[in-house]
């Protein structure tokens, strides 16, 4: 793993996060870095996902596997609020 894998899962993970973040209606009470750990986990757990299911890596955007990303950040964004929320009360 080299610093530039690193570092890209951090950009990609703050991209996913942020997004799914924004799609998810209402008020999240979690910060920027949780949204960011969130978005890695929804970018991983997406691509191997994608993998398994046999969706092809195309040279330029993987749409199958954006969404998918994407549908995992909003549920894990909308799991640790609620945690968080239920958390606080």
């Amino acid at each position: 793993m080299t610093i530039e894998s690193i570092i890209g899962a951090i950009v990609i993970g703050a991209v996913i996060g942020a997004l799914g973040r924004l799609l998810l209606p209402g008020r999240q009470p979690i910060g920027w870095i949780l949204t960011i750990v969130v978005g890695i986990v929804a970018a991983l757990v997406g691509t191997l996902i994608a993998q398994v299911l046999g969706v092809e890596t195309t040279r330029g955007i993987d749409w199958i596997e954006l969404v998918m990303q994407l549908v995992l950040a909003v549920v894990g964004v909308g799991l640790v609020a609620g945690l968080r929320r239920g958390s606080r009360t």
